[in-house]
């Protein structure tokens, strides 16, 4: 009988992949590992309504990712996330609000064409184009200002 390999081992695969962008690595890798210490009240606000901080922070960044993943019910969430990222003026040394929130519409939109109930193979051919479409997305937005990266 065959083993099946460990979602740590599973894990492991996964941070050894090539980042897609020359720049995804230290602070910006895709798969990093943090240790911080949780503020006491949000741990016990997460006890308190029984949700495990990492789900919290996994929904949290979804929806300011505005991810294709578990969409339904979650646009006025979505949209209060956008107002707070823009309330603390984040990216604003580089761009206006209305670029920012053009940004987070034009995310929306791409997780939009997630195809519901669909074949593996289709499925598939999403994730490819979704790929290389956030890598499009990027350069656009990262030339737009007209900046360089700091290394």
């Amino acid at each position: 009988m065959k083993k099946t390999p460990s979602i740590a081992s599973r894990y492991k695969k996964l941070r050894k992949l090539k980042p897609l962008l020359k720049w995804q690595t230290g602070a910006y890798t895709r798969h990093p590992t943090y240790h911080f210490t949780l503020p006491y009240p949000f741990l016990l606000l997460c006890r308190l309504v029984e949700v495990e901080p990492e789900q919290l922070l996994h929904d949290f960044m979804d929806n300011l990712a505005c991810g294709s993943w578990q969409r339904e019910g979650r646009d006025q969430a979505k949209e209060n996330l956008i107002n707070y990222f823009i309330a603390h003026g984040y990216g604003q040394h580089h761009y206006s609000e209305e670029d920012l929130r053009l940004m987070f519409k034009e995310m929306d939109a791409c997780g939009l064409l997630f195809p519901k109930n669909s074949n593996s193979k289709l499925l598939d051919a999403y994730c490819k184009w979704r790929d290389k479409h956030h890598t499009y997305w990027f350069k656009k937005w990262f030339r737009k200002p007209r900046r360089k990266l700091k290394d």
